[in-house]
């Protein structure tokens, strides 16, 4: 099934750059061009993202943010908006904007955006129901980021646990190093997958018997790791 789209933009040009490219992506797209139908729209809890513009008739994007989220709606949402200063990006990231991108945009950026931000909404719904990962004779609670590993009980950081819900997501697939950082890292900094490899050194030193002869976080050859739950 693909995955479904609510575009929420009032500029012609723009909303039919982003729909004719999400289409082309394999996304279903139905496209709201008033603030005051959004909410009604997104609140049905059918779709797998949302691309919300701040600048809307009726009903600007922060108000219709502000208030999914009251209402329970987690659906992610990229905000769409040719505001770009670092004041209303924090004040829509603290209201429970996912991610942040300003016009004029590249496409090709949106759509990795877009992607990531579906897969990180899909990797939460099928962790487990009580969010722990067992790995061994080991746990990790990939809410609390609590954990019992090598060192005894302690807390993850949020990078880590990152990983942790990618890899079981991925349900012994193999990741590339660009996928993890991608998802984890997301396309607003630029570590190198020289990071990828020292936070999986990290996590085999923490969850694995003998971190040299990993058991559960395998490396695949030319390509990236897996998880062996």
């Amino acid at each position: 099934m693909s995955p479904k789209a609510l575009l929420v933009e009032d500029e012609e040009l723009v909303g039919t750059m982003v729909r004719m490219n999400l289409e082309s992506a394999g996304y279903e797209v139905v496209w709201q061009r008033r603030g005051s139908q959004a909410v009604e729209l997104a609140s049905q809890g059918t779709f797998d993202v949302i691309l919300l513009d701040i600048s809307l008739p009726e009903r600007d994007g922060m108000t219709i943010l502000e208030e999914l989220r009251q209402n329970n709606v987690n659906t992610p949402v990229m905000m769409l908006t040719a505001r770009g200063d670092t004041a209303t990006k924090v004040q829509a990231l603290e209201i429970g904007a996912d991610d942040y991108l300003p016009k004029p945009f590249d496409v090709a950026e949106m759509i990795a955006r877009v992607n990531a931000l579906v897969r990180r909404s899909q990797s939460d719904r099928e962790l487990p129901s009580d969010h722990v990962v067992k790995l061994g004779n080991f746990q990790i609670n990939v809410e609390t980021r609590e954990a019992t590993c090598n060192e005894g009980d302690i807390i993850l950081g949020e990078k880590e646990v990152d990983i942790i819900k990618l890899l079981v997501k991925a349900r012994g697939k193999t990741l590339t190093r660009s996928d993890i950082l991608e998802d984890v890292w997301g396309m607003d900094v630029s570590p190198t997958e020289r990071t990828v490899d020292n936070f999986i050194m990290r996590l085999r030193k923490l969850f694995e018997p003998d971190p040299d002869r990993p058991r559960h976080i395998l490396t695949v050859r030319g390509s990236g790791y897996r998880l062996v739950l």
